[in-house]
């Protein structure tokens, strides 16, 4: 068994580097339900849990050649049949088994069956689309920043060299001082460039609610339009010792007709019996599919609504303070952040909450500060120039921690302090380049 479903286990390794672009909502998409129809399409083509998927009973008809042709052909039920009455009575012992007249009664055929594997694993793939789809939008921007980042809480602790342990490499504190630069730089120059980065999100997560809404709408077509009431009938009559649903569904035995020609000449006409195996594995698959099905349109949905409050509220600073501890818990100097989301559109407030995702609270909280140094009206600019060094030469004695080194504040931040204290001032243009980057104000 293990061998079996040895396929399906990449996509369940748990890796602390992976860099998160995308919710919960959208995993349970590519994720989950691409792994739950991967392993179903898997036990439909193994024939070593229920063995033949279908066994016909023939006199004058080897059973290899009858097998084949009702595997490949659709078999049927009677629809008369279908009834508890005839069950209770004796007059039939399976479901839609008994005589019928080819001229009056009604039959309903099966032929899915045949489908179920190649429908599986096309419908696996169609939940993994959107995600493909939104990682080619993304185009690795937020792993361009953060990769390598996961641990670096643990770099004030080490005595300014790197450490590697397995696959996960800790920083230095230069390395991070320098990549929180490189963020802010970053930023800053998708402040006026980062327009569609968000509409391609939420663009993607609507696919998600589409490409489910189809592929319930398929399986209800797919099951001869009865998926929808499916596990509702289930639960309703599955513990009845009677006909229920999947009996009707996924018929245990079914009829067949075969035709061959005798010894003179004439057609003969050959009524088997078929035990359909493969619909023991058929029910349960779909069961579960209609559950998990109900499950993830209404998360689905939940997180779309969850999408619309953001692009209302995203200004909010309340609302900002409460959204990133959902995304990792952790506080933030709210002053801050209020001068940076202030200064954002929507796609600049969606990076920000995946770059808070993927770092730790004490590189995220460097990186709000750095992005609130470049704006007026921010706390910084606010107070004298001096007060700041001040506070700087306290963090640097270690009371604080909140701030860079000062001999990086010296090397990059001082001159952008400078210029914005004499933009205040009236005595500098407005805008000026300052490492490459135009400073908006």
């Amino acid at each position: 068994m293990l061998g079996t479903f040895s396929s399906v286990k990449q996509y369940l390794k748990f890796d602390i580097t992976r860099v998160v672009i995308d919710n919960i909502v959208f995993k349970l998409h590519y994720r989950w339900t691409f792994v739950l129809l991967l392993v179903a399409t898997l036990l439909i083509t193994s024939r070593q849990y229920i063995g033949e998927h279908i066994q016909c009973i023939s006199d004058n008809v080897v059973a290899p050649v009858i097998n084949t042709f009702c595997f490949f052909t659709p078999t049927f039920t009677v629809v008369r049949h279908l009834n508890n009455t005839a069950l209770d009575s004796g007059s039939v012992f399976q479901p839609g088994i008994g005589p019928y007249n080819r001229n009056e009664d009604k039959i309903k055929r099966h032929a899915y069956y045949q489908w179920v594997p190649f429908v599986l694993f096309g419908q696996a793939l169609c939940f993994y689309a959107p995600h493909a789809i939104w990682k080619y939008w993304e185009g690795g921007r937020i792993k361009a920043l953060v990769y390598g980042l996961r641990m670096v809480g643990l770099t004030k602790y080490l005595n300014n060299d790197s450490l590697r342990i397995g696959k996960l490499n800790i920083p230095s504190m230069a390395e991070v001082e320098d990549r929180v630069i490189n963020i802010r730089r970053t930023m800053i120059d998708r402040m006026r460039l980062n327009q569609s980065w968000g509409a391609h999100l939420v663009t993607a997560e609507m696919l998600n609610l589409l490409n489910l809404c189809c592929q319930i709408y398929l399986t209800h077509r797919f099951l001869g339009r009865q998926f929808l009431t499916l596990g509702i009938k289930v639960l309703r009559e599955r513990w009845v010792d009677k006909m229920d649903a999947l009996d009707i569904v996924f018929p245990k035995v079914t009829k067949c007709t075969f035709f061959k020609y005798g010894a003179a000449g004439s057609l003969q006409e050959h009524d088997t019996l078929c035990v359909m195996a493969l619909n023991i594995m058929n029910e349960k698959i779909y069961t579960i599919l209609w559950f998990w099905y109900a499950f993830l349109f209404t998360i689905t949905v939940l997180g779309l609504i969850w999408r619309l409050l953001t692009l209302f509220f995203y200004k909010n600073v309340t609302f900002t303070r409460l959204s990133l501890y959902w995304a990792k818990p952790g506080k933030l100097d709210g002053s801050d952040l209020k001068a940076v989301i202030e200064k954002c559109n929507f796609s600049n407030w969606m990076f920000l909450f995946f770059l808070r995702t993927n770092l730790s609270e004490f590189l995220f909280e460097k990186v709000v500060y750095h992005l609130a140094s470049e704006f007026p009206n921010s706390p910084i600019h606010d107070n004298d120039i001096n007060d700041y060094k001040a506070r700087e030469r306290e963090a640097a004695g270690g009371s604080s921690g909140k701030y860079p080194p000062l001999e990086r504040l010296d090397t990059v931040d001082a001159p952008l302090l400078h210029h914005r204290a004499a933009v205040g001032a009236g005595t500098a243009p407005l805008q000026t380049p300052i490492d490459g980057a135009t400073l908006p104000v």
